[in-house]
């Protein structure tokens, strides 16, 4: 076996160990605990499950949230850990070094090195579900260290004059801020975006399905492609990358890259091109698969 990673989300722990070939050999999955201390033991009993079958193997964790350079201390807002040192706090409850990086920035660097990235010179990966964010990668390589702010395109404003047409929400994000585009585009904000159009309360799926036949989902998922398409016009301006790579859970959604793609090219300027988008290759693997890379990478690097 070549390295391992864990992905450790806002509902799951996920742990998977990799061969030579960089392809799953073996993997557990737990429920993520609500309380700090259970999400340390939790994360620690993965680790002792990889330890038991291949000691000293490179281990990555890619998790959501920030870690503050100053301080060390987590911001995140869909695990249980944020004000704590929670990169120090792992190492000592796993203990051995661990690699520690936000899980979309993994999802990113898998896509770029083993996925749908991989031809193209400049990416943005970008996930959708719990929340919201991604990672930009050059020539292979992160854009910034893996512990920056580079990639929290959640936390960007969502775009005032559709908030403004569509008469929708601006709420406290789970980072503290107001107004986070996270809160209209992630899978909760889907639904709190059918609640403001429609007045009705729909998961995410149902939008997806009924797009076709119901003319409020229809407006729902229209409106969703919109702001999107924004934040999308965002990355182009500043990055011009070759292409986006979609992951998440409302990537599954049939047909989102056509429509996100009609929408980004309606908002674009006039006869100007927009970057190529697709759906990640590595599914559910991605994110692991990069933060075991990452692990991998540290531990070649010396």
């Amino acid at each position: 076996m070549i390295a391992a990673g864990i992905d450790l989300g806002g509902t799951k722990i996920e742990a998977q160990v990799f061969d030579a070939d960089w392809n799953c050999a073996e993997k557990q999955r737990s429920a993520t605990p609500q309380t700090y201390a259970g999400l340390l033991t939790a994360v620690a009993a993965q680790v002792s499950w990889i330890e038991k079958s291949y000691p000293g193997l490179p281990i990555g964790v890619g998790a959501a949230g920030l870690i503050a350079p100053r301080t060390g201390l987590a911001l995140t807002a869909n695990l249980p850990a944020s004000g704590k040192p929670f990169p120090k706090d792992l190492a000592r409850a796993c203990g051995r070094a661990i690699t520690y990086l936000n899980d979309c920035r993994a999802f990113a660097l898998s896509e770029a090195i083993f996925g749908a990235g991989r031809p193209f010179r400049t990416m943005v990966g970008i996930v959708f579900g719990t929340g919201n964010g991604g990672g930009v990668v050059v020539d292979g390589q992160l854009l910034s260290p893996s512990l920056g702010v580079s990639g929290e395109f959640g936390h960007i404003y969502a775009p005032a004059h559709l908030v403004k047409a569509y008469d929708l929400p601006i709420i406290q994000c789970g980072c503290g801020r107001m107004g986070c585009i996270e809160t209209l585009v992630s899978g909760q904000g889907m639904s709190r975006l059918a609640q403001a159009l429609t007045g009705r309360s729909v998961p995410p799926a149902e939008i997806a399905t009924q797009r076709h036949n119901d003319p409020q989902m229809e407006k729902v998922w229209k409106v969703w492609c919109e702001i999107v398409a924004e934040q999308f016009l965002a990355f182009d301006y500043i990055l011009n990358p070759d292409v986006i790579v979609l992951g998440g859970g409302l990537s599954n959604i049939s047909g989102i890259c056509n429509d996100l793609s009609a929408a980004l090219q309606n908002a674009q300027f006039k006869d100007f091109p927009i970057p190529k988008l697709l759906l990640a290759q590595g599914g559910d693997v991605s994110g692991v698969r990069g933060a075991a890379y990452a692990a991998w990478q540290e531990a070649q690097n010396g």
